[in-house]
Order: structure tokens, then sequence, then C-alpha cells
């Protein structure tokens, strides 16, 4: 069984440290999906800000560039979080229509709207008692954050068509690549549902910021392509072309570029500089 060990020091009337109190949270043991990758100070500091936050209720805002693993940091914030055993669901505001977001997120009754011919339980009901990842927040309509605050606020939801209110415990952590505080400002996203959500902000480090961490997430994503093992370690001339790249993707590009890789590599026996190819136009550090 894992554990997370939190301590505290509690010192005396002089500010020396009398005794360590400690508080151990039993977690499940995390998947290779759910590890944050990197010893970087930028990503030591965004890990210590995560263990602080993870074991409480607080809900979660996570700031960062496209690319740069918001849905890997909200699973690491769940799976060390007292509902690690419960569901981790998701949603991304992003690919989905007005209309559609609302009936995802709080499910519909038979006959809501054209096409429900059946009742439909929504994503709250789906992860209560665990932790929902509402992805691209900023793309959520006006018509919908005051049914989101309402949510938050009371810990219940009323199904589109419906009339009764339904309770859930849900934590949530929201994910966004836009300026939040620039859209309130603007109009564009409520001031009090910024307030809610934002009540523990986490900037996630673009990839340019902790490079690195480069290496070792290169030869991570390697090894989870089929057979990727065997060309392990990359060379020192492969790992000086990644480290020349500014990756403007972040996180997911890399990767791309890896698996791209692997496959040019395909029937030899290591990786080569020639193999990792990177899209034309972008500038380099």
């Amino acid at each position: 069984e894992y554990v997370q060990l939190h301590s505290n020091p509690i010192f005396d009337e002089n500010g020396d440290v009398l005794y360590v109190g400690e508080y151990i949270y039993p977690i499940s043991s995390p998947s290779q999906d759910q590890v944050l990758i990197g010893r970087s100070s930028a990503m030591l500091r965004m890990v210590s800000m995560l263990q602080r936050v993870a074991p409480t209720q607080t809900s979660v805002l996570l700031q960062g560039e496209s690319g740069v693993g918001k849905e890997c940091v909200a699973h690491y914030v769940h799976q060390f979080s007292s509902r690690s055993r419960m569901p981790f669901i998701i949603v991304d505001c992003g690919t989905l229509g007005e209309n559609l977001i609302e009936s995802e997120l709080f499910g519909h009754e038979k006959g809501a709207f054209t096409g429900a011919t059946a009742r439909k339980k929504g994503l709250f009901e789906a992860a209560n008692g665990g932790t929902l990842f509402i992805d691209e927040i900023g793309e959520l309509p006006l018509s919908l954050q005051t049914k989101l605050l309402r949510a938050l606020e009371t810990g219940t939801i009323r199904r589109l068509g419906g009339t009764d209110y339904l309770s859930v415990d849900v934590r949530v952590v929201a994910a966004t690549n836009k300026n939040l505080q620039e859209m309130v400002r603007e109009g564009g996203f409520r001031q009090d549902l910024y307030y809610r959500l934002s009540a523990f902000p986490v900037k996630i480090p673009s990839l340019r910021e902790r490079l690195d961490d480069i290496p070792a997430l290169a030869e991570h994503f390697l090894g989870m392509v089929e057979d990727g093992d065997r060309f392990l370690p990359l060379q020192t001339d492969v790992l000086e072309k990644f480290l020349s790249y500014n990756y403007p993707g972040n996180v997911r590009e890399l990767r791309n570029i890896i698996d791209r890789a692997a496959i040019l590599a395909f029937g030899g026996e290591i990786i080569l500089p020639e193999h990792i190819v990177i899209a034309i136009g972008r500038s380099h550090v």
C-alpha cells in the first residue's frame, strides 16, 4: 500500500523545533500516466504546491499553455487525495457545443430536447465521491457558468429538463490556457466563479522553463512506445538536438517528436539525430 506523508514542525516559544507532527494518507499505487516526470526547480516547486493541496477538498485551477500536461497534473491531484479510489472524470469544454456541455455536465431527462429518448446521468453524477476535471474552463458559456457556480456552492445539480435537485459530492479541478482574470474584466467570465475556482491556482511551467527535464521526459515517452526500450539510453548527440528547441507545443509536442523518431528508427539499433524531425517554421532557442 502506498501512503502520502505530511510533516509539520511544532515550535516552542523561542522558535525552536520541539516535535514534528506527521499525517499519513493512504493512497493507491499511481499508474504510469499519473507520474510527473522531472526534477527541475520549476517542476519541484509545482509538485510541492500539488502535494499541499491534493489531500484537501479545495477546488484547484491549473493554469498553463496548451500541451503542458494539465490532464496529467489533474490526475496527480486526484491520485494523491482521499478520493483516489473513486472516479476521475474528464470533460473538455473546448470540444463541446453549449447545449452538449450542459447535457454532459448535468445530464438530461427524457424529452428534454429533440433526440433525448432516455434519461442520461451527467458527469457530475458520474464523478460523485471523486474528482471532476473540467478542461478549457474558459470556453464554458456564461449561461452555464451560473449553473456551475451553484453546483460548486451548494453541492446540488439539476438535470437538463428536470425539476429536482440532486446532491453530489464532487471535487472540481479546472484547467485553462486563457487569462481568466482578463476575461473577468472583459465580461466573458463570471467574477464569483473565478474566485470560487481559483481558491488554489497552480501554474504549470512550459517545457522551455524546465529544459533540464527533457532527457528524462524523452526517455520516459520512448519507454511507452512499443519496443522503444531497445533505443535506451539515448545518445548524447540526440539529447543535444532535443535541447536545441524551444517546444511551443510543450510536452505534447515532445511526445509527438519521440513517437515519430521511433518510427523512423524502426529496424535500427539506435535513434540518430536525423530521426528527430522538428516542424518546419518553428524557432530554435
